[in-house]
């Protein structure tokens, strides 16, 4: 049995293109093409070779001693909060542009929350010498004001987002929005594995070098290519589905998946959609949903702005779906508590969302000889502010 997407774009019953007429052309062309440019050697090395010197891959794996003895397990870290601009998000910023490029476009498009995947955006809008324009809930520009600087400086307009609850779901309701205006010149980057097909594999494929780099760095470190289990963070799940692509069908390696309990998955303000969520169509794919029972979405809630997002990436419910994952809900005291606990042992400050991956931890039973690679999807800097108001809550 295979985890990945099938011909039709489905990861089990998860996925497919749900989307409207008027994107219909847009989708399917970036279908028939995308696999055609991505795996050309030309594309390969351009896009491989702007990973190494621009983003500054490979990001390291580190082994946190003291974190380590903490959990009585060999906990590695991968480092993409070392990365250009601060995530792993620059990863796939970086090959949709390539794409995009060779595909004709002229204009890019994106939507953000916490504002790491517009900032890669600008940054290779501004690489590459093409309009951007960022798409942001107003309660993330509020919540995440440096990042939206960061992207005005870097030349993208942002354009601030006033319906719904003013977040990641209501970005992108609105540059899809855009697309269906401008289907013949503009690009939409999808900053996650979640959106109709070909987006969710798309991302996972750029996304990938994440888990190649830890099979390479793995068999330097301890002798052997794969860990123990694998953990990280999913909101759309993209570092996710990086840390994890070359694993998928791999039964020896255990995943663990950290969704943003928010305030107690039964509280109602919650982002753990997959505990809470059921079958719908959310952003042109069949995934799991927080809705009501007559499909209206509800609105999610975290800490976090990058893990408020009511859907999941295919990839992500199927793998929840069939056992293959362990999905864990991490509340908003315990993804704080693990952050200043990371800090703390290692100096390390990570994003709230890579947080949530590290308040798994304690929810864990390891022993001793286990191999463990978290990813650390992103860096604090972005946070400090809501770190510093609940340093004494």
């Amino acid at each position: 049995m295979s985890y990945n997407v099938n011909s039709e774009g489905f990861y089990g019953e998860f996925g497919g293109a749900y989307i409207p007429e008027i994107l219909y052309k847009c989708v399917e062309n970036l279908r028939q093409n995308y696999l055609k440019y991505i795996d050309s050697e030309d594309f390969r090395n351009e896009y491989m070779t702007l990973l190494r010197d621009y983003v500054g891959r490979p990001s390291p794996l580190y082994y946190a001693k003291r974190l380590s003895e903490r959990y009585g397990a060999k906990i590695y870290l991968k480092r993409e909060d070392l990365n250009h601009t601060g995530a792993h998000k620059i990863n796939n910023t970086v090959g949709q542009i390539l794409l995009a490029r060779r595909m004709g476009k002229t204009r890019i498009i994106a939507e953000t929350g916490a504002g790491q995947h517009g900032v890669a955006t600008a940054t290779v809008c501004a690489l590459m010498n093409m309009e951007c324009v960022v798409y942001m809930g107003k309660t993330d520009v509020e919540r995440q004001r440096i990042n939206v600087e960061k992207m005005k400086m870097l030349g993208a307009e942002v354009r601030p987002v006033l319906s719904g609850n003013m977040t990641l779901k209501d970005a992108t309701n609105e540059a899809i929005r855009d697309w269906c205006c401008h289907p013949d010149t503009t690009f939409y980057i999808i900053g996650s594995t979640v959106g109709p097909h070909p987006y969710p594999d798309m991302v996972a494929r750029l996304q990938s070098v994440i888990s190649s780099e830890i099979r390479e760095q793995l068999q330097e470190k301890i002798g052997r290519d794969y860990p123990d289990y694998l953990m990280a963070c999913v909101g759309g799940g993209s570092n996710a589905a990086g840390t994890i692509y070359h694993y998928l069908d791999d039964e020896r390696v255990k995943i663990v998946l950290a969704e943003a309990g928010g305030l107690g998955i039964d509280s109602g303000q919650t982002a753990a959609t997959i505990q809470r969520g059921t079958l719908g169509i959310l952003h042109g794919s069949r995934t799991l949903v927080m809705q009501t029972a007559d499909g209206q979405i509800v609105e999610p809630y975290s800490i976090s702005a990058g893990l408020d997002y009511p859907g999941i990436g295919p990839i992500h419910a199927n793998l929840a779906s069939c056992g293959r994952a362990r999905v864990l809900a991490v509340d908003d005291a315990e993804a704080l508590a693990a952050a200043y606990e990371l800090t703390r042992l290692e100096g390390i400050i990570p994003a709230l969302e890579s947080a949530h991956a590290l308040g798994a931890l304690p929810k864990m039973k390891f022993n001793p000889d286990d191999v463990v690679v978290l990813t650390v999807s992103g860096r604090g800097d972005k946070d400090i502010e809501t770190y510093l108001k609940h340093i004494n809550d």
